[in-house]
């Protein structure tokens, strides 16, 4: 698994408009080939009545599936420019969809790529850009007369906090950097004179909002 990298928030959508052609974007993640033509095939059966229904897609740890689709535009000029939006902004897991409306006006090889690869950045924007990175969750069961200090203390830390269970004791799930585990424990373990009860918890990605 990746430490970190940069994907889309999730669905989103935007529109343009290029000399009276509607151009639509849609953008998801979608961490499988398979997801992302399924997204592709459900945005088609939507927009069927549409020009062209553009795509591209960049999949994996090392980007290895990479696909581009012009649908229809002359060769290089519609998927090819999306996928190359996807590759300046090293966005793995994300599929993007251009659907196009002709309103009349030829756009020629150059207008085409230079429309296409607006629409899908625009729609990336639009959509929201997160970092994705791999964290330790540190477990603390506490008496619930700690409760108060100790959710004040985390919320104004460099840690952040994922979630609170309150069961028979209380028990605090925080997010935590693999290599910083120690620093975490001693830290808690001062801020609750000891009286915590420390574990590991999975390993899990924590997303962070950057666009």
């Amino acid at each position: 698994m990746l430490h970190h990298y940069n994907t889309v928030k999730g669905y989103g959508e935007n529109e343009i408009t290029i000399e009276r052609s509607r151009f639509i974007a849609f953008v998801n993640r979608a961490e499988t080939e398979e997801e992302a033509q399924t997204f592709i095939a459900d945005i088609k059966k939507k927009h069927w009545d549409a020009n062209h229904n553009c795509s591209a897609y960049m999949i994996g740890e090392n980007n290895l599936i990479q696909k581009a689709n012009d649908d229809g535009e002359p060769s290089g000029t519609a998927g090819v420019p999306m996928l190359e939006v996807l590759k300046k902004r090293d966005l793995k897991d994300t599929v993007v969809v251009v659907t196009r409306y002709f309103g009349g006006i030829k756009l020629g090889a150059g207008g085409l790529i230079r429309a296409y690869g607006k629409a899908a950045s625009e729609g990336l924007n639009a959509t929201g850009i997160v970092e994705r990175k791999l964290m330790r969750i540190m477990k603390t069961k506490l008496d619930y007369t700690w409760l108060g200090k100790v959710e004040n203390e985390v919320r104004s830390s460099l840690f952040q906090l994922k979630e609170i269970h309150y069961l028979d004791t209380v028990e605090v799930e925080v997010y935590v950097e693999e290599g910083a585990k120690q620093h975490f424990v001693d830290w808690m373990t001062e801020l609750t004179n000891g009286q915590g009860e420390i574990s590991e918890g999975n390993v899990e990605y924590l997303e962070t909002i950057i666009s």
